[in-house]
């Protein structure tokens, strides 16, 4: 009989180990940031989340074989079990986010990647780089790595490792062609991978979404950063000004900011909008309350495998 064989709770996400080589992915409508679970959920943001990720799962099969099999709830994505890599692949285009606060502290090299001197904030790379991170077990933080290390350590062998690298900058890619159809920058964002069963290396999690990705407004882009002005972004980083800007970065002792009411509607608000500006369609929220349960949902999905 199919059954579940195991359960993890991250901070985001509950995986469901499935019998028979499968797993079932639930975005949930918890929000995360510098590490941290946030006190409310944001209802609709777990379908915003699995339905982006399928898009772009089906967009790049071509490109790269990934996990995903079937949709059988707004929040649930059922495909092929893969055992992860212990390594995250960042690719980042621009010199943004996390890369930008390890160059403006004066550091000159990230992951083992060179960055030259007289970048701006947002300023485009040459071509894309990579910057790895170790995957952290549950409650830990992710960690800068370089490529080196990974292969030296065993984390990877260098073979894998070369596919992956391979299979990233051909994702991003994609990615960023997509993204100037929709009017927007694929700025970074990252990918997880993992070995079947049977060797093969598949494309594994969710893939640009807000919260795996950051998107910026292509319209005056070049002028924006070359003046060093801000930029307009389409991704969870909004979330993580918000609680900057009210005393919260995630370091020992701080207190999360009060989600009130409205402050939960306006993250909801904000991320329907990118999936219609990511997507390019109108997002069809399901009130998951009048439908079947995650459980309920999984349940059925395990009976039918065994007819």
């Amino acid at each position: 009989m199919a059954e579940i064989i195991n359960t993890y709770h991250g901070k985001v996400r509950d995986v469901y180990t499935l019998s028979g080589g499968k797993i079932a992915l639930v975005a949930s409508d918890r929000i995360s940031a510098f590490d941290v679970i946030l006190p409310k959920t944001i209802p609709g943001k777990g379908q915003v989340l699995n339905q982006i990720a399928a898009y772009f799962l089906n967009a790049t099969a071509d490109l790269v074989p990934n996990w995903l099999e079937e949709v059988i709830h707004p929040q649930i994505s059922v495909g092929l079990h893969a055992t992860p890599f212990k390594v995250e692949m960042v690719v980042r285009g621009c010199l943004t986010g996390h890369a930008w606060r390890t160059y403006n502290e004066g550091k000159r090299s990230l992951c083992g990647v060179s960055l030259p001197d007289g970048m701006k904030q947002n300023q485009p790379f040459e071509s894309p780089i990579i910057t790895p991170t170790t995957k952290a077990d549950h409650g830990d933080h992710d960690e800068d790595i370089a490529r080196e290390d990974i292969i030296s350590r065993g984390i990877v062998s260098e073979k894998d490792y070369r596919v992956l690298e391979d299979y990233s900058l051909k994702l991003f890619k994609r990615g960023q062609e997509m993204a100037l159809e929709r009017g927007l920058i694929l700025v970074d964002t990252k990918y997880e991978f993992g070995k079947t069963n049977d060797g093969q290396i598949i494309l594994i999690d969710e893939i640009h979404t807000p919260d795996s990705s950051r998107y910026v407004m292509a319209e005056n882009f070049e002028a924006q950063w070359q003046n060093e002005k801000p930029v307009r972004q389409l991704s969870k980083e909004f979330v993580r000004e918000w609680l900057s800007e009210n005393g919260f970065t995630g370091k020992d002792g701080q207190k999360v900011p009060e989600m009130t009411s409205e402050v939960v509607k306006s993250i909801q608000k904000r991320y329907f909008e990118l999936y219609e500006k990511i997507v390019g369609t109108p997002f069809a929220f399901v009130d998951v309350e009048t439908i079947p349960s995650v459980t309920d949902t999984l349940s059925v999905y395990l009976q039918k495998s065994d007819t």
